[in-house]
């Protein structure tokens, strides 16, 4: 199953949602309405408002039944929508409900610093944006969660526990496994059905409130604490469709993670390691935050006490989700020695190994490549850029690895610094010519700060000598930094980039979709919270959008306007347009800025399958002369990446 597939099935998990809340809802209505007429019967509500003749009395009652239909849908889905709104700053808002704390990216504590380095990796071998990351001090189980709406807002979070305990494999694995959540597309539907759970467990709420309720005068038979007990009875119910509902949609999806990160990873031992660990520690993988049991399905293992009901559970047993990857397990949890985890721990840390040819670092595939082969940037077929895409292999992440580990010491320091990464993204984008390249540097000093300016034009030299396959990770490495910039410093950042893009008076089409990527992805944490709804089932109404951005790679290639030609037309095809649509190829002049930002906003909300043929066209256009350099393979990276299609570094070998 490709990216796309399992984009379009955790789409259709949300219908399945919505059907099993329908449901629930329904069973809560009716059975609130038993509530009320055993009320009405033989608590003496009746007497005070529906009935004044007792014989008129029957069970069924089409003015009660409609008052608790819409007193009971009036709660749940103002409860519900009360919960999405406090969680619409997506995966920070999940992770501090839960007791978080924002792991600085500049973070000198060993553990923080390895769990970011994992982080950071997986990022890099993913091309998913580098998430904020979280630490839930209070919680001593081993666990772990992805949140968010999107990939901008995504973040991952690990117990205290998981930190301490877990080796740098074990970890990985862990990590591996929810970024395989952030890649299938689970996250906005976990996070969607901590909103509706919240809906309906507020009938218990309220049934808890009525239940301590007093009368004001003691001779008045109260019927609201009666009443209490049996919302309390009812809301129970409602908490059983809860977890119900939770086993429906996350169980078989734990699995699917397990098995994409020992994809991942290629390293079974550590995934089957950690949830070893697991189980045999005495606090397992619990969570003692209040809130834990309206996010147990975010979760990597099961944070509540199992069900009676097996089915209930929102996890699989450690048993089997330890056999389905890993056959040499003999069945028993060893035991967890605080003394001997640290010892293994020191034992297995691997340190940064930085490798240079002549000053530059030379990479391909996750392998330094030999000083003969230095100048000789890899080429990719156009058919091998698909199936990649959302698919992160062991050798992308092999290659992250190395690629982390040669990035010269002041880029990686620059990456973790607020500061600091807005300079380096001002350095990726200075002018090569010495002379244009002051005039920017003295514009920015007086935009922002000097120090900011000095600081872009020491990083000027590093970012040259990377090339171009490392510009696309520092930039996704550097937004952890830049999403704590206060709103006055990305208001300045945002202005200032943008001037900068155009002060040369030539826009590169990478300068632009590196500053749409950069903007996009810091939106939601400055309140600019963009749309992520499908809004677009067909291609019809795009045709034009796809068009513009066709055109616009078909003329970053070439100026000759045979070439350019030959080139669009090479990947039109594989956008699959109907035969009557206006599919050709745009004036230069039409394919600016404007243009182009627009029509990838347009595009960002179309359905998957247009998406994937989208790309697959994007691949043909830059390798039209069948194969894709290393610069077009990162402009077609900036362009997937503006669409929320992660994709992979391109040229590492199969």
């Amino acid at each position: 199953m490709d990216f796309f597939a399992r984009q379009d099935q955790a789409r259709r998990k949300t219908k399945w949602l919505v059907l099993y809340f329908t449901l629930a809802v329904i069973s809560m209505i009716v059975m609130i309405y038993g509530v009320a007429v055993f009320a009405s019967a033989y608590v003496g509500l009746r007497r005070h408002h529906y009935y004044s003749d007792q014989s008129s009395f029957g069970f069924w009652d089409v003015k009660l039944f409609a008052e608790v239909a819409l007193g009971t849908l009036a709660v749940i889905f103002c409860g519900s929508a009360y919960k999405t709104m406090a969680l619409a700053g997506g995966g920070g808002a999940v992770a501090e409900s839960l007791g978080g704390r924002l792991v600085a990216s500049n973070t000198t504590d060993p553990d923080e610093r390895k769990l970011l380095n994992v982080v950071e990796e997986m990022a890099i071998a993913s091309g998913v944006p580098m998430p904020q990351v979280y630490v839930l001090d209070d919680e001593k189980g081993i666990n772990a969660f992805a949140a968010g709406h999107t990939t901008s807002d995504a973040v991952v979070a690990v117990t205290h526990g998981a930190v301490k305990l877990l080796s740098r494999d074990e970890l990985q694995g862990v990590i591996g496994h929810e970024f395989s959540h952030i890649l299938n597309g689970d996250m906005k539907l976990n996070v969607r059905l901590i909103g509706i759970l919240f809906g309906i467990l507020c009938i218990a709420t309220i049934g808890r409130i009525l239940l301590y309720a007093r009368s004001g005068n003691s001779r008045d038979k109260n019927p609201l604490p009666v009443i209490g007990i049996l919302l309390l009875v009812v809301g129970s119910l409602g908490l059983f469709f809860g977890r119900l509902i939770q086993a429906a949609v996350s169980r078989q999806r734990e699995f699917l993670a397990d098995a994409s990160s020992v994809q991942f990873t290629r390293n079974p031992a550590g995934l089957s390691g950690a949830l070893q660990k697991i189980g045999g520690y005495g606090f397992g993988s619990w969570l003692i935050s209040a809130h834990a049991p309206d996010a147990g399905h975010l979760f990597f293992g099961n944070g509540i006490p199992r069900s009676a009901f097996h089915a209930l559970s929102t996890h699989p047993p450690l048993e089997d989700r330890i056999r389905a990857i890993d056959t040499t397990w003999d069945g028993k949890f060893p035991r967890v020695n605080l003394d001997e985890i640290k010892a293994e721990i020191q034992n297995h840390q691997r340190e940064p190994r930085p490798v240079f040819i002549d000053g530059k670092m030379i990479m391909l595939g996750g392998a330094m490549l030999s000083a003969d082969a230095a100048g000789k940037p890899p080429v990719i077929k156009p058919h091998y850029v698909l199936p990649n895409l959302g698919n992160p292999t062991p050798l992308h992440l092999k290659y992250a690895e190395n690629m982390r580990a040669a990035l010269p010491e002041n880029l990686l320091t620059a990456v973790r610094e607020p500061l600091d990464a807005v300079a380096l993204i001002y350095a990726l984008l200075l002018s090569p010519d010495e002379k244009m390249r002051a005039t920017q540097t003295d514009e920015i000093a007086k935009r922002v700060s000097a120090a900011v300016s000095e600081k872009a034009v020491a990083l000027f030299n590093d970012v040259t000598q990377t090339g171009a396959a490392a510009r696309l990770p520092l930039v996704n490495l550097a937004l952890g930094a830049l999403k704590q910039l206060s709103a006055e410093q990305f208001q300045n950042f945002s202005q200032t980039l943008a001037w900068l893009i155009q002060s040369d008076g030539k826009v590169e089409l990478f300068g632009f979709v590196l500053q749409k990527i950069v903007l996009r992805h810091l939106a939601p944490k400055f309140g600019a919270v963009r749309p992520t709804a499908i809004q677009f089932y067909t291609l019809k109404p795009l045709v034009t959008d796809c068009a513009v951005v066709l055109s616009a790679l078909a003329n970053v290639g070439s100026e000759v306007p045979n070439e350019i030609q030959k080139a669009f037309d090479t990947g039109a095809p594989y956008l699959r347009a109907p035969d009557d649509s206006e599919l050709v190829l745009r004036p230069r002049e039409q394919c600016g800025i404007d243009p182009i930002s627009e029509a990838l906003d347009r595009l960002a909300l179309a359905v998957p399958i247009i998406k994937k043929n989208l790309l697959e066209a994007c691949a043909h256009v830059v390798g039209a002369d069948g194969v894709i350099q290393e610069g077009e393979a990162e402009l077609l990276r900036a362009v997937a990446d503006t669409l929320d299609c992660p994709m992979p570094p391109l040229g590492v070998p199969e």
